[in-house]
């Protein structure tokens, strides 16, 4: 299914705006590649899954990175 939603500081995906801390509608898609690692929700650490192997950057879903790498 097809979140309408995804935060823009981790990458966790939902179908309610209300459920994550910095919310955008998914038609205006995007890479997270311009995300630094200090803005993750914390709570949301644990499902960081995927890496940018340019950047760094972090995500839980690899389709949201350049050029990523699975590290967990």
């Amino acid at each position: 299914m097809l979140m309408a939603y995804t935060c823009q500081n981790c990458g966790v995906e939902a179908e309610s705006e209300s459920s994550l801390c910095n919310p955008i509608r998914d038609e205006l898609e995007g890479k997270f590649c311009d995300i630094v690692v200090e803005e993750v929700c914390e709570d949301k650490n644990d499902i960081m899954r995927f890496a940018c192997d340019a950047c760094g950057r972090l995500s839980a879903d690899s389709n949201y990175l350049c050029h990523p790498i699975q590290f967990k």
